[in-house]
């Protein structure tokens, strides 16, 4: 009875009488064109929780990509053609979003049929922003840091590697550490973000893929929650993932999104994520900077310690000196982007990119080809997740010093519609 009540008060939402807004038609025709183009590439089209009737209407006549790619032009100038002056606040930020949607909608369809820009020139196609890449020296200091506190003979990354092995959670326990970690995110989160009170989440552990963790966002509340288990699991993972994919990450961006945006005020445009746009830089960002927001300082070290490591069997004192360690190795993130854009720009080839990998993120062979095995699939996409993370963890920390301030902060981006240029960087 309680679903049968949700579905009728969305359907009432969705079809309250309101005065059309200038931006509607617009919106409407980018979700159809952002569907079929879903049905020309897999993967395309992340989450969508509108009409059903429109996502069997693409399937059944998907437009073909030249048809797509001369649609997507004529939208912008639609919408070029929309004054800023007759909009209010809302509307403009609205036409803001829109546009930044559709130029990632043109440069991914004409990836699509065959295009491969330079990675700089794909990454701000995409994801509304142009990537500063550092050479991959920049990283050496942090690589000495390191080294100074894994001694040892052998490669830095097989003894890096080799400490973080030592923290492997064993299978057979792999659940319930989730769960708890998972469920800390969660308390964390709502004790500063009012959430649905229907909200839920299933989670499934996976294999075969090129990424760790995936949130697919349902709609209605409720998320599954996938954890790829073709390599050992870290319990530093645990917390990663339960804030990244859910709390106060993907579950709770795509939540806030749906209510705010697609219900409340009925704006089609959020009833669909494309995956390739600037969507993704504002969730990935978000999703990662969520995790320091939600355990600050050595918060996390110490809820590790007193909770996952029992639950794991592993030896609670290992927590605050592997903590620095990850501390340390974060600040190698930047390194993936620069060595993804020298792979994919032609510059180096995959047995060096694969060296590169293990050099400058100190991981064993078999994590540096899921790693690259990602960068192929996704591409520039790689920039959403540490330069995402700086760009929105420095936004959150202008908010002020109270943690109050910068979750009030956190909440506007993740349920606005948000995008780079919006960040204070």
């Amino acid at each position: 009875m309680r679903a049968l009540l949700l579905v009728a008060m969305m359907l009432m939402t969705m079809g309250a009488k309101r005065a059309p807004e200038p931006l509607d038609a617009i919106a409407r025709d980018y979700v159809h064109l952002s569907l079929e183009a879903g049905e020309r590439e897999e993967g395309y089209v992340d989450a969508y929780y509108g009409p059903a009737s429109w996502a069997a209407e693409a399937k059944a006549h998907p437009r073909d990509i030249a048809t797509l790619r001369k649609d997507a032009r004529a939208l912008t100038k639609r919408l070029d053609a929309v004054r800023q002056a007759s909009l209010n606040s809302d509307g403009r930020r609205r036409r803001l979003f829109l546009a930044a949607q559709l130029k990632a909608a043109e440069t991914r369809l004409a990836m699509i049929a065959g295009a491969r820009p330079a990675f700089m020139d794909e990454a701000e196609g995409l994801f509304g922003i142009r990537p500063a890449l550092k050479p991959l020296e920049a990283y050496d200091p942090v690589l000495v840091r390191i080294a100074a506190i894994v001694p040892g003979d052998g490669p830095l990354w097989q003894r890096v590697d080799a400490y973080q092995n030592r923290h492997v959670v064993p299978a057979d326990r792999l659940e319930p550490v989730m769960r708890a970690a998972i469920a800390e995110c969660r308390a964390r989160t709502i004790a500063h973000i009012a959430l649905p009170a229907q909200e839920r989440f299933d989670l499934e552990f996976v294999k075969g893929k090129s990424w760790s963790g995936y949130n697919w966002y349902k709609g209605g509340a409720h998320s599954l929650i996938q954890v790829n288990t073709d390599l050992p699991i870290r319990i530093d993972r645990a917390v990663d993932l339960g804030c990244h994919e859910g709390y106060p990450g993907h579950h709770v961006l795509n939540m806030l999104l749906e209510r705010n945006l697609a219900r409340a005020k009925g704006w089609a445009e959020f009833t669909i994520y494309p995956l390739f746009s600037p969507q993704s830089f504002i969730a990935e960002g978000s999703a990662n900077a969520g995790i320091d927001l939600a355990f600050p300082g050595r918060e996390r070290a110490a809820f590790e310690a007193a909770k996952l490591y029992p639950l794991a069997g592993l030896d609670p004192a290992g927590a605050a000196p592997y903590d620095r360690l990850l501390d340390l190795l974060h600040q190698l993130a930047g390194a993936r982007m620069t060595i993804a854009a020298a792979y994919l720009d032609g510059k180096v080839d995959r047995a060096a990119a694969l060296d590169l990998l293990q050099r400058y993120q100190l991981v064993s062979r078999a994590r540096a080809e899921q790693s690259l095995a990602f960068i192929e699939q996704y591409r520039s996409y790689v920039i959403n997740y540490g330069l995402g993370q700086d760009v929105v963890a420095a936004d959150l920390a202008r908010a002020g010093g109270a943690p109050s301030a910068r979750w009030r902060r956190m909440e506007a981006i993740i349920s606005e519609p948000t995008l780079p240029a919006d960040l204070r960087r």
